[in-house]
C-alpha cells in the first residue's frame, strides 16, 4: 500500500473520529438516548471538545497518548451503547454542522483536576519542608 494511500485512510478515519464526537454530543442531549450511553458520551464529546487535555500535549509522548488512545476508546465505547439507528441519525446531524464546537464543560472539568493536582502538590512539598531535616 502507497503512502498516500494510508495517509488519506488516516484522514478519513480523522474525520469519523471528529464526526463521531459531535454525534455523541448530539446522543447526550436527546432523550431516547439510554442512561448509561449519556454518561460515557457525555464524559467522552467533553473531553474531546475541550480546548484542555488531561495530559497536556507538550509532554513528549505521553501527551498524544490521551488523543490516540482514550478518546477513539471512549468513543467506540460509547457508539455502541447508543441505539443504531439513533446513532445513524445523530452522525447525520454531525456531517451538517460546520465548525467546530467547543465543550465549557470539559474545560471546566479538566481545569478542576489540575487544580486539584496542585494544591495537593504544593501540600506535599510544604509537609516536607516543614518536616525538616
Amino acid at each position: 500500500m502507497a503512502l498516500p494511500d494510508r495517509l488519506q485512510r488516516v484522514k478519513q478515519w480523522a474525520r469519523q473520529i471528529k464526526r463521531d464526537v459531535v454525534a455523541l454530543w448530539f446522543a447526550v442531549r436527546d432523550r431516547r438516548t439510554p442512561l448509561s450511553a449519556k454518561v460515557v458520551a457525555g464524559a467522552v464529546a467533553a473531553y474531546a471538545l475541550s480546548p484542555v487535555d488531561l495530559i497536556p500535549d507538550f509532554i513528549p509522548i505521553l501527551g498524544y497518548l490521551d488523543d490516540l488512545i482514550l478518546v477513539p476508546l471512549g468513543i467506540l465505547l460509547a457508539v455502541r451503547l447508543v441505539p443504531p439507528a439513533l446513532m445513524e441519525e445523530f452522525r447525520e446531524r454531525a456531517t451538517t454542522l460546520e465548525g467546530r464546537l467547543s465543550s465549557r464543560s470539559g474545560l471546566v472539568a479538566i481545569l478542576s483536576i489540575w487544580s486539584v493536582a496542585a494544591v495537593v502538590a504544593a501540600w506535599l512539598v510544604w509537609r516536607f519542608i516543614a518536616a525538616g531535616p
